[in-house]
């Protein structure tokens, strides 16, 4: 066999061996085009069909294998859904900066406040006041907010502006009958009795012109408490006002008993209609003890010499409120010497008292600036000659400074012979309560 012979026999056998891998090179591809076709001819709607896979020989030519088309993806849009925020008001915080600071739209908010009757309720806001917000991208859907107890503003975009409404909320009132002995603190016995802590201060308020809440307090006192307790759909939300209470402290009863005149005032009387308020506080600020008393020849503690203490010393931490002792117009206010920060105000009949040491004034608080009793005036500092925080509190009467823990308060108005009738009355079935039996008197009614 000659050399030409065998290299056309070598050729052919080569190209027999490589006619499947050609074949299946071939078929491949035509798989590949069909189903490029398929998916271009196929409506946008339908699914795309399924990729063949086939399995490839390792020892297949990599230009035999053709490439596989690529599907594009097709996102959906989704339509933008609306978000629901409550926000807490903070310290300082005005509608404006709450809604700058959530990315709100603050032209809904002046079309909001420019509805007619409602901006007062909308921008009177306080620390703590929860706000509820519906938005699309700050776009404004509803605004709600809690204007007082009963009360709730709500605000909803329509197809022709915004529109607001004012939701009532009623209340519903019940009376609760409490009684306790104090074997340590009013507070915890308070507290023993389920009451809550807000309403021991207010008992201990109502008694403040007869007792002394840190010093006449005796193991064994006994207290009775007639209050409202409110609750709001069946949920219990807080104590309400006390409407008759009973204390007896070192053996000797007091007790009270709350009307509400015809003018819509309310206050504390006796069961025979005396005021126990009186025309002054005997102390105008909560203090942990009294540091000094009056002495007028006190050996002064900084200048190391016989000066006359003239007032009452009351230790309490920097900043604790102090209130007016009773209604006057303010005569002084700036520093005085040892006193520091000052303030004096003049009462009627002759009376003014004077409170140092102070470390600030209440805010708005000017020279001529007429003041009711109980209204917070100052706060507790130790500016001038001061050994630590107190309040220095003096009582005179036509200028003679008298002991503000031993004068005789003069009482204020008692009830008129037209409204006594009215008030026994009311304070009939209270009484009523207050004499019910110890273990009745604890339960809930």
């Amino acid at each position: 066999m000659s050399d030409s012979q065998s290299g056309l026999r070598s050729n052919a056998s080569r190209d027999r061996a490589l006619l499947p891998r050609i074949a299946l090179a071939a078929a491949l591809s035509g798989i590949a085009l069909w189903l490029w076709r398929s998916y271009a001819d196929s409506p946008a709607e339908q699914s795309a069909p399924a990729i063949v896979a086939a399995s490839i020989p390792a020892s297949a030519p990599a230009a035999a294998v053709a490439p596989t088309p690529t599907v594009p993806l097709v996102q959906p849009q989704q339509a933008s859904l609306a978000a629901t925020v409550e926000v807490i008001v903070g310290r300082n915080d005005t509608l404006d900066r709450i809604f700058r600071r959530m990315a709100l739209d603050t032209a809904d908010l002046a079309r909001i406040r420019d509805l007619p009757g409602i901006r007062q309720s909308l921008d009177l806001l306080k620390p703590g006041d929860a706000i509820q917000v519906t938005h699309e991208d700050g776009e404004i859907r509803t605004l709600t907010r809690k204007v007082s107890e009963t009360q709730t503003l709500k605000v909803v975009r329509e197809q022709t502006g915004f529109a607001a409404q004012m939701i009532n909320n009623p209340v519903d009132l019940q009376t609760r009958t409490a009684t306790a002995r104090i074997d340590s603190s009013l507070f915890e016995s308070a507290a023993s009795a389920g009451m809550s802590e807000q309403l021991a201060l207010e008992l201990a308020n109502i008694f403040a012109w007869d007792i002394d809440f840190v010093l006449d307090i005796r193991d064994g006192d006994t207290f009775t408490v007639v209050y409202h307790q409110v609750f709001q759909d069946g949920r219990y939300l807080h104590d309400g006002d006390i409407l008759a209470a009973e204390f007896v402290n070192d053996g000797k009863t007091y007790r009270a008993l709350r009307y509400l005149a015809a003018g819509g005032q309310a206050d504390y009387y006796t069961p025979d209609g005396l005021p126990l308020r009186k025309a002054f506080l005997r102390t105008p600020v909560e203090f942990t003890r009294i540091s000094s008393r009056f002495n007028p020849r006190r050996h002064h503690p900084i200048l190391n010499l016989i000066r006359g203490h003239m007032g009452t010393d009351y230790a309490a931490p920097v900043g604790t409120p102090v209130r007016a002792a009773s209604d006057g117009r303010v005569s002084f206010k700036g520093r005085k010497g040892g006193y520091g920060n000052a303030l004096m105000l003049a009462h009627t009949r002759g009376v003014s008292t004077l409170y140092g040491h102070l470390s600030r004034y209440a805010r708005n608080l000017r020279l001529g600036d007429q003041v009711h009793q109980g209204q917070v005036i100052a706060y507790v500092g130790m500016t001038g000659l001061a050994t630590g925080p107190h309040l220095h509190y003096e009582y005179l009467m036509n200028g003679v400074h008298k002991d503000p823990e031993k004068v005789q308060l003069p009482a204020a108005e008692p009830l008129k012979a037209e409204s006594l009738q009215s008030f026994h009355a009311q304070s009939a079935p209270l009484l009523a309560r207050l004499a019910l039996p110890v273990n009745l008197a604890a339960s809930a009614h």
